[in-house]
């Protein structure tokens, strides 16, 4: 009985190494699993942080986008409005233009019919003039025959009461 015994106590202390093994190896597989793990939980981590800054980062580019974008609307809307006004500015800037090319013919006929009145007055004048001076030379020729004869008859005056006179 000691014998068995002492087979049963180094039975028993075999089954404890051989347990001790096999629990060694697998706390050791179970350690080696956790510091797998543990990288890859590590990396994992790393990868989070860097598409979480990824994220920031598009998120302000994004904001920066919306804000541009926004911008580039107001400035969009600013040109519109600002167009509007120039194409009314045009077409009341063409109306006007197309009432001063109406006056300025109006005017240009205007002065068209002035210069033919003045031609026609000027050629009037003309003949008036040149009848005038006919006129003045016919008087000047007259006052000169007139006061050729009064001469004569002055003359004549004189030599009849020169010849009268005792």
């Amino acid at each position: 009985m000691n014998r068995r015994l002492q087979f049963l106590n180094l039975f028993g202390v075999l089954m404890l190494a051989g347990l001790c093994v096999v629990q060694w190896q697998s706390n050791r597989q179970l350690n080696l699993e956790a510091n797998q793990l543990e990288k890859t939980r590590q990396a994992q981590q790393q990868k989070i942080s860097e598409q979480e800054a990824t994220a920031r980062g598009l998120t302000e580019d994004l904001t920066r986008f919306k804000e541009q974008v926004k911008a580039q609307h107001d400035d969009l809307d600013d040109a519109k409005k600002k167009l509007r006004e120039t194409e009314s500015a045009v077409a009341g800037l063409t109306a006007e233009r197309n009432e001063l090319r109406e006056s300025v013919t109006n005017w240009s006929n205007a002065v068209a019919q002035r210069d033919a009145l003045a031609k026609e007055a000027n050629n009037r004048i003309l003949d008036l003039s040149t009848n005038l001076n006919a006129s003045i030379q016919k008087y000047n020729e007259l006052t000169t025959n007139y006061n050729s004869v009064v001469q004569q008859l002055n003359e004549a005056r004189t030599k009849s009461a020169a010849t009268n006179s005792p």
